[in-house]
């Protein structure tokens, strides 16, 4: 399987080479070149599968000719050994057809431990294979870090550097990442927003004259592709275990960079009978007004109760545009150009095109708490707001009452104690027992000033010779 870039100038890759690029050099993201395809009989025999058994089938097309079955195998086995779960993404139901899927089952509480575990033990294999130490620069807007951090803690040839936006991420999540005290890991508080975060990682990669000599950046944000490929996973487990491929399943995503939803998107080209994928989106909802207006512009950022979802700038958009312009790199080129400038607009066959794939919605504060208080009331069941808004948006734009209707849960609640407060909860959430002592632990980060000279002089300081 090789791999080429959206924006068109950039080489082709083998996947262990795409897994250490991050983005390419033209500034583009990778992406498969062509997208494994799975008959429905081949899907049918699936049924019954353990999660394990079946992101072994899902993935082995992604790694041809790269990762042997066997060490593929032994991977994913180890990388899922740490969920609380046996089904490692259960399935609860909340209404009629209404499922809500728990991609919070693993270590740090949220749905990026399902890819990010993978990644790190993928890491540590790639690196000791190529006997080569790099360094991991993320941005996140609470939960990337903390699973990136745990995924990639034990990685003997990994120095791990995540910026988040200062006092804008919660308790919690901060503290999930800054009370990892281990040498190779590194905490840094930006005076600014996720999309300030975001920029400068991007900046970074783009020069990386900064590092030490031999040593390059790795992306283990969603613009690495190996975290998509893993999020492909729980869409298959999710249909097979409510009927597919003989029944279509729909699919309700909050989503603020669009990754996890670009991973339903493929997990339907590869054959699974999605009938539905709907965006999602808190106030911050460019996604929403892209689909619904044709308006992909930059606001001001506003600071809500789903912070994981607070992102003016969805980096995986530009995966899907490679698509929906029949993957022209030239015009995407000519579009991240405008969008760079404050606006971008889609050709009229491109919209047409979207919004027969998507759905999409946006709910402010005030609905995430009324939605929270709904579900609790009817069935006792917590939501966090960012699933809060998977809900809402899942009832108000869902087509069939008679086809499953799937909400991707992104974070345990307990994450979220102020949304849950204001939601008439008069006791927080509580941590699983192995967190239950998260704020007596030691605290570990530095605060830095939104200034890429000041972040670089940092990380060269701190990389491990």
């Amino acid at each position: 399987m090789k791999y080429i870039s959206t924006r068109g100038q950039s080489p082709a890759l083998e996947f262990e080479d795409v897994v250490l690029t991050g983005l390419a050099s033209d500034g583009g993201l990778y992406v498969p070149q062509s997208i494994p395809q799975f008959s429905k009989e081949e899907i049918a025999s699936w049924a019954g599968l353990s999660y394990q058994e079946l992101a072994l089938r899902v993935m082995s097309p992604f790694v041809a000719g790269s990762i042997p079955e066997d060490d593929l195998k032994d991977l994913i086995a180890r990388s899922y050994s740490g969920f609380r779960h046996d089904a490692i993404v259960p399935l609860v139901q909340t209404g009629h057809n209404e499922w809500i899927l728990e991609l919070f089952q693993g270590p740090t509480l949220a749905f990026k431990d399902v890819a990010l575990q993978f990644l790190g033990n993928l890491l540590d294999y790639v690196l000791k294979k190529r006997n080569q130490k790099v360094v991991i620069m993320g941005a996140t807007s609470g939960d990337t870090g903390s699973a990136a951090i745990e995924g990639c803690r034990h990685c003997d040839n990994v120095d791990i550097f995540i910026l988040h936006p200062h006092q804008r991420v919660s308790e919690v999540q901060r503290r999930q990442m800054t009370t990892v005290i281990e040498n190779n890991v590194h905490n840094i508080a930006l005076e600014g927003n996720f999309d300030d975060c975001q920029t400068l990682v991007k900046q970074s990669f783009a020069d990386q004259s900064f590092l030490p000599e031999g040593r390059q950046l790795v992306a283990v944000n969603s613009i690495n592709w190996a975290r998509i490929m893993a999020q492909i996973v729980y869409y298959f487990y999710a249909a097979l275990s409510l009927g597919a491929p003989h029944r279509p399943v729909s699919f309700s995503v909050p989503t603020g960079n669009f990754g996890d939803i670009f991973a339903g998107y493929i997990a339907k080209r590869m054959g699974l009978p999605v009938e539905q994928l709907v965006i999602a989106t808190n106030s911050n909802d460019i996604l929403h007004r892209c689909l619904s207006d044709n308006d992909h512009s930059r606001k001001a950022l506003q600071h809500t109760l789903s912070p994981s979802m607070d992102i003016m700038v969805s980096s995986n958009f530009e995966r899907m545009l490679f698509d929906l312009y029949d993957r022209d790199g030239d015009k995407i080129r000519g579009l991240m150009d405008d969008f760079k400038s404050g606006a971008m607009t889609l050709d009229a066959s491109a919209l047409e095109r979207a919004r027969t794939l998507f759905s999409s919605y946006r709910l402010d504060d005030e609905g995430v708490i009324d939605v929270i208080r709904d579900v609790f009331e009817r069935c006792e069941y917590l939501l966090d707001p960012h699933t809060a808004i998977g809900v809402a948006a899942a009832r108000a734009t869902r087509r069939s009452a008679d086809v499953p209707m799937v909400c991707l849960a992104t974070a345990h609640p307990a994450k979220f104690p102020e949304a849950v407060r204001k939601a008439g909860q008069s006791k927080d959430p509580v941590l699983p027992h192995h967190m239950a002592d998260l704020f007596d632990r030691e605290e570990k980060y530095s605060v830095l000033a939104n200034d890429a000279a000041a972040v670089h002089q940092f990380i060269a300081d701190n990389i491990r010779a």
